[in-house]
């Protein structure tokens, strides 16, 4: 054990950027559940009235579950990555004679200290967000002015501790896929980066895929009818994300499947073209995680919006309690957001610890005859095809939400107005995907000029 905690410090201290990923995973997890969670705790207070208190149980455990639906997905996928880019570093551990109870044993360590770090710095952001978070309430109206916040070991603490357990739990499954097999397999599936995704992975995906699709049709056929004007949200808004959280299960087969179209096309755009295809492909399960936050970006801020703005031009007509209706779309755009935010944040991340992995690679490109310029275009063109598929399911994500409750306010299939919202939204996504890209791909190839291509292709 003594040298199982040995190896973890070293390893931690001789791969910062590596972890750096996971560190702003599980940091801003924290953040924004323990946020919600503060409001949780503030409702327990014996002066605040019923009403109020019922308030923010609303804020705190409605509008944040799917603020920690989408957190825990990213933090999990983060994970995942950051294991799988070691698969050979683990394979090379078996073979030299470790277990692969000793490599689990390994991951779960420097995962617990990442996620120790991560979480207390994560709950000092949550107190200020719940406070910020209470402050807008308060501002509105909508409870009290008197109420105080409330951030103790009943929000912060629990959320800590919730998120160290699921840290733990992802890692020991990624560990357990990556020293399942003899080691020497393992050593050329990360190489080759062909491991297949697991079949509970396709379930779920599918099952939420399914869900998602099935909130839209009840939105139609039931919740329509309703007599309550609020009642078309209660399935039409979460559908969305619902079947964004799938298709992002799905990430890296659908990946797959778009690059095995395009890769024809890019083929004839030249080397960076056809080796930016073969890569996406080749790296699905990786990459994924990226196409995963894209889509989820899009179909988030796409549906949510455009709820809101359909909301907007159609509520003041049929809602009782208009004062009700201004706090609902206050709510809806306060966690569309908060999730906007940390998706945005997510792609960059994803982006980073992907491609900063990749020094080997550059190295040994470089050292075959290919320019800064060429791999750079070659991964920006990576990007490109990620930013693409993100576009087109988080797009028809979306529409999940925005046909039916377009149908349900009246507006018919096309929404009668925010027609240029979408665009603009694919816009800001694909552009934060290529700024991250570059920037990634710049300080990449910045550490292997340093290090010189022969000594970063031996890493």
């Amino acid at each position: 054990m003594i040298v199982q905690t040995s190896l973890a410090w070293h390893s931690l201290r001789s791969r910062r950027s590596a972890f750096l990923a996971t560190f702003v995973s599980i940091m801003l997890a924290a953040a924004l559940i323990g946020s919600f969670a503060t409001l949780i705790e503030t409702a327990q207070a014996d002066s605040i009235s019923m009403i109020d208190s019922e308030m923010l149980m609303v804020m705190g455990v409605v509008v944040g579950s799917w603020g920690a639906i989408i957190a825990l997905f990213s933090l999990t996928s983060t994970i995942g990555i950051a294991v799988r880019q070691r698969d050979t570093e683990i394979g090379l551990l078996r073979i030299i004679g470790s277990t692969p109870r000793q490599a689990r044993r390994l991951i779960r360590l420097e995962t617990l200290v990442v996620a120790i770090t991560g979480t207390a710095l994560g709950a000092v952001l949550a107190w200020a967000g719940g406070a910020a978070l209470l402050a807008l309430l308060r501002s509105n109206d909508i409870v009290a002015s008197t109420i105080k916040h409330q951030a103790g070991l009943l929000s912060l603490g629990a959320t800590a501790v919730a998120l160290v357990l699921v840290a733990l739990v992802a890692a020991t499954l990624a560990g357990g896929k990556a020293t399942r097999g003899p080691a020497h397999v393992v050593v050329a599936d990360g190489q080759t980066g062909t491991a297949r995704m697991p079949w509970w992975r396709i379930v779920l995906g599918t099952v939420l895929v399914g869900s998602g699709v099935s909130m839209a049709v009840l939105t139609v056929t039931i919740m329509t009818d309703s007599s309550d004007p609020f009642a078309p949200m209660m399935t039409a808004g979460s559908a969305c994300i619902v079947v964004a959280s799938g298709l992002a299960a799905l990430a890296p087969i659908l990946l797959r499947w778009f690059a095995a179209v395009v890769r024809p096309a890019l083929g004839r755009a030249g080397p960076s073209g056809y080796l930016a295809g073969f890569n996406t492909s080749r790296r699905a399960n990786v990459l994924g995680g990226i196409l995963g936050s894209v889509t989820m970006f899009v179909a988030t801020t796409v549906g949510v919006l455009m709820m809101v703005g359909i909301d907007g031009r159609t509520l003041e007509a049929i809602a009782p309690d208009l004062q009700e209706a201004q706090t609902i779309t206050l709510l809806n755009n306060v966690v569309t957001g908060m999730i906007a935010l940390f998706a945005a944040i997510m792609m960059v991340n994803s982006l980073v610890a992907v491609i900063g992995q990749r020094s080997a690679e550059f190295g040994l490109l470089q050292l075959v005859g290919a320019t800064r310029e060429q791999i750079r275009h070659s991964v920006v063109t990576e990007a490109w095809l990620v930013a693409a598929a993100g576009m087109v399911l988080g797009l028809l994500a979306s529409m999940a939400t925005v046909i039916p409750y377009s149908v349900a306010r009246g507006e018919g299939i096309v929404p009668d107005g925010q027609l240029w919202l979408p665009p603009l939204l694919v816009v800001i996504a694909v552009g934060i995907t290529l700024v991250g890209a570059v920037v990634a791909v710049n300080r990449t190839l910045d550490r292997v000029r340093e290090a010189g291509p022969r000594a970063s292709a031996s890493i």
